[in-house]
C-alpha cells in the first residue's frame, strides 16, 4: 500500500502511515504537495482527521496516550504500528485502560473552548522556536486551536499589541511580563508567563575589526546593540561588562535595535557589537561581518531568554482556551528540547513567513555545531535549549537586575511578583499531565560568572555589586 503520510497532527495515532508532528500549515520538504500523496475522502477512512470538537478531543486523548508510550518519538511509534499493526495496539490499549472514561474526564476537565481562532505575535528569532514550529507542525491543531502566528517588527509592538488585546498571546522577552505587570516602561496591566520558551541561545558578537580586543576592559567607548531594554540581553550584557570592571552606563553605549537590524548595523559600523538573539549572531558569521566572542550560556548556563505570555484577563476569561494553548506550547517546547528533532524544526521554521533565514544558519544554532567566525567549528549541543518551566527564582534574578540598573525603584516584593507572573506550579501540573518530568521545587540558586545568586536574599545580592544604580 502506498504511504499516504498526510502529516495531520490529529491523524489516527494507530496508523503507521500518518505523521502526528506536522499540520496543515507545514511547508517543509516532506509536506510539499509534490512529495505527499493526495487522499480523497473515500480513501481516508478512519485515518482522516476529526471534524467536530468532540471527535477532535477524543483524537487528542488517543494521540497523547500513544505519543507518551513512545517517548514522543513519532518515528518509533510509526515503526511499531507498522510492525505490530495499529488495530492490535488500539485493542490492547483499550483492554488496559478505560478509554471512554478517560476521554469523558478530559472533556469534563477542559470543557469547550471559548475561542478557537487566536492571534499570537512573535519576533523572527530562534528563541521563538516552539511558538513558531507549533504552527506548521500541527501542535496548535492537536489541541483544537486555529492559531495565526503574526511576525512582528519589534518588541515595543509586541508589548503594545498585547496591552491593547490585538494579540491573544505573544512571544515575549522574559523580563517583559514582569515589567508590564509592574507598569514599568508602559501602562500597568497584569501579564503571566506560564512557560519559558528557551534557555541559553544568545551570544555577544563583535565586529571582525575587533578580533584583537577579546578582553572586555578594551571595550571602553564601544557601542553595543540589544533588542530591548527589558530583555535578558540588556541585563546579561550589563552584568558581563560590570564583572569586568566597566560601567555599562558610562564606559560603553547600549542602543536598542530590533534583532533583524542587528547585522546591518554591525556591517555599517553603527555598533561595535551586540548581544542578540539568534539566528542573527550566526548570521553575522555567515556574512563574514562578525565573530562570536562568547555564548551567553558561558555567562549563565541555563538562563531564561524568551517566554510565552498572555494577559491575566485572557486566561481568566478563556480558561479552556488558555489551557489548550498552554498544553500546545509545552508540548512544542518539549519536542524542541530533543536534539534529534532540531534539523527537522530548522527546516519548518526557515520559510519567509517565519524566520526567513537560510536553513544552514538555523541548523548551526539549533544543533550547536557552528562556525565561530574565528576560523574554528564549535560543537556546543546546548548552545540553545528549550525548557518550559518558569522558575520563580528566574523572575527574582531579573527583578534584582531591573532594580540594580534603576528600572524600578523602592521596595520590591520579589517573591510575590515572581509567583504572580511566573506560573511555575501551573506549568508543573500541565507538564506532568502531558507525561513530562517537572521539578518539585519552584526556585533554586544559580552560579553566574562564578558568583552565587541566592534567591532568598535578593537585597543582599544587590548590595554585593560594586557597580550599579541602586
Amino acid at each position: 500500500m502506498k504511504d499516504n503520510n498526510d502529516h495531520s497532527s490529529l491523524g489516527n495515532p494507530f496508523d503507521h502511515r500518518q505523521s502526528l508532528i506536522h499540520g496543515g500549515h507545514c511547508d517543509c520538504h516532506d509536506c510539499q504537495p509534490s512529495t505527499k500523496s493526495i487522499i480523497t475522502s473515500s480513501q481516508a477512512g478512519p485515518s482522516s482527521a476529526p471534524t467536530d470538537s468532540d471527535a477532535m478531543m477524543d483524537r487528542m486523548v488517543e494521540s497523547a496516550l500513544v505519543r507518551g508510550m513512545f517517548g514522543h518519538s513519532d518515528m518509533h511509534r510509526r515503526q511499531f504500528m507498522k510492525l505490530v499493526g495499529g488495530g492490535t495496539v488500539a485493542a490492547a490499549l483499550a483492554s488496559l485502560l478505560p478509554m471512554d472514561a478517560i476521554k469523558a474526564a478530559v472533556k469534563e476537565d477542559l470543557g469547550p473552548l471559548e475561542k478557537t481562532e487566536l492571534d499570537i505575535g512573535f519576533i523572527p528569532i530562534t528563541c521563538a522556536t516552539p511558538i513558531i514550529m507549533a504552527h506548521p507542525m500541527g501542535f496548535y491543531e492537536r489541541y483544537g486551536l486555529n492559531v495565526n502566528v503574526i511576525k512582528t517588527a519589534g518588541w515595543a509592538l509586541i508589548r503594545d499589541n498585547s496591552l491593547n488585546d490585538r494579540f491573544d498571546a505573544a512571544h515575549m522577552l522574559s523580563p517583559m511580563p514582569l515589567a508590564m505587570s509592574l507598569g514599568v516602561g508602559s501602562s500597568q496591566r497584569s501579564f503571566i508567563t506560564p512557560a519559558i520558551e528557551n534557555i541559553n541561545g544568545q551570544a555577544i558578537v563583535l565586529h571582525n575589526d575587533h578580533q584583537d580586543k577579546r578582553d572586555p576592559q578594551q571595550w571602553k567607548g564601544f557601542t553595543f546593540g540589544v533588542p530591548f531594554e527589558y530583555s535578558m540581553h540588556n541585563f546579561l550584557l550589563r552584568y558581563y561588562v560590570a564583572e569586568h570592571g566597566l560601567d555599562p552606563d558610562q564606559d560603553i553605549q547600549i542602543r536598542v535595535i530590533p534583532p533583524p537590524e542587528m547585522v546591518a548595523n554591525l556591517r555599517a559600523g553603527n555598533i561595535d557589537g551586540f548581544l542578540s538573539p539568534d539566528p542573527f549572531n550566526q548570521r553575522a558569521v555567515f556574512e563574514r561581518i562578525g565573530f562570536i566572542h562568547v555564548l551567553t550560556k558561558d555567562i549563565w548556563d541555563g538562563h531564561p531568554c524568551c517566554a510565552f505570555a498572555t494577559s491575566a484577563t485572557f486566561a481568566r476569561e478563556n480558561p479552556n482556551t488558555y489551557g489548550a494553548l498552554l498544553r500546545a506550547i509545552i508540548d512544542a517546547t518539549q519536542y524542541s528540547s530533543d536534539p534529534a528533532n532540531r534539523s527537522e524544526i530548522a527546516e519548518a521554521i526557515a520559510p519567509t513567513n517565519y524566520l526567513n533565514q537560510p536553513v544552514t544558519v538555523i541548523e548551526q544554532v539549533l544543533t550547536g555545531r557552528y562556525a565561530d567566525g574565528l576560523g574554528e567549528v564549535q560543537n556546543v549541543p546546548d548552545r540553545i535549549d528549550f525548557d518550559p518551566f518558569p522558575w520563580h527564582s528566574m523572575a527574582v534574578w531579573i527583578l534584582t537586575q531591573m532594580k540594580r540598573w534603576g528600572y524600578i525603584e523602592g521596595h520590591v516584593d520579589y517573591q510575590q511578583v515572581a509567583r504572580d507572573v511566573f506560573l511555575a506550579t501551573e506549568a508543573r501540573d500541565v507538564m506532568r499531565e502531558l507525561g513530562y518530568d517537572a521539578p518539585e521545587e519552584t526556585s533554586r540558586n544559580y552560579e553566574i560568572m562564578g558568583k552565587t545568586f541566592d534567591y532568598t536574599q535578593p537585597d543582599a545580592y544587590l548590595q554585593s555589586f560594586d557597580i550599579g544604580r541602586s
